[in-house]
């Protein structure tokens, strides 16, 4: 795992709040991200996680509080034209859930389409870049396969190649193993521990403990919309002294065991 940083952040987010009518769900979230980095996000189901990755790229526009990418404010204000957001957005790649692939499109158009329409690669260039990109993830061999022929990890390595493609400042994962079968998780968790040794910059929620406490430079943990807790893994997994993370670690794996059991 690369820890080197640089002094500026390649992500900051201040104060960040986001509302859905009544209810607020983040209650002013400020945490840095160094190049470099891999800061995880760990905490209880609807304690705001999904939704911060959300606001940070903003496919949800935040109630308050401000974001900047490398100094610059993500969306640049009221007045910017939308493709300030559109190129903020292709270097603060996502990765989804439950894969986001185009079914009619192949493995490898999956990788190269964002490179043609957003990045402005030719198709050459492009396919080049795609195939070198899902040789990364071990997926060589599926570049002409559709969607529905992968396993739901092989489908969630393509995910990775495409954001990786678009060469982004940082990327986003959001539970990017909750939607796999157990037995596909390690392959996903492989790919993702061998990007943050290379030094690959990432925010990653997850409910993968082991990957959080063995390749994630930062971890916060997130209760209730605020970061309850924060720093390196063996503070946090080490015995923190806030009752808050202990509790909910505690709890966390005797669930895991009843679940292994």
């Amino acid at each position: 795992m690369a820890n080197e940083a640089t002094q500026d952040p390649v992500l900051r987010i201040r104060e960040l709040r986001k509302s859905f009518g009544a209810l607020e769900v983040l209650k002013g979230i400020s945490l840095d991200v160094n190049r470099h980095e891999v800061v995880g996000i760990i905490g209880p189901s609807g304690s705001g996680k999904s939704t911060l990755l959300r606001c940070i790229n903003h496919l949800e526009k935040p109630t308050a509080g401000e974001i900047f990418l490398e100094g610059a404010l993500v969306g640049g204000g009221a007045k910017a034209p939308g493709s300030v957001l559109a190129a903020q957005r292709a270097d603060m790649a996502m990765v989804f859930q439950s894969f986001n692939l185009w079914p009619h499109k192949s493995t490898l158009e999956n990788v190269t389409e964002t490179l043609v329409t957003v990045r402005g690669k030719s198709r050459e260039e492009a396919d080049a870049i795609g195939r070198k990109m899902l040789a990364k993830v071990g997926m060589t061999e599926k570049a002409d396969q559709y969607p529905s022929r992968l396993s739901g990890g092989q489908q969630q390595r393509v995910g990775i190649a495409r954001a990786l493609a678009m060469e982004p400042k940082v990327i986003l994962f959001d539970e990017p193993t909750s939607a796999l079968d157990p037995e596909l998780v390690g392959e996903v968790l492989g790919v993702m521990t061998e990007l943050a040794r290379e030094g690959v910059t990432m925010v990653v929620v997850t409910h993968e403990m082991g990957f959080a406490r063995e390749a994630c430079s930062i971890v916060n943990f997130i209760d209730g919309g605020v970061i309850v807790d924060s720093g390196p893994p063996d503070h946090i997994f080490g015995g923190s002294a806030n009752e808050r993370t202990n509790s909910f670690l505690s709890r966390y794996m005797r669930q895991l065991g009843r679940v292994l059991n």
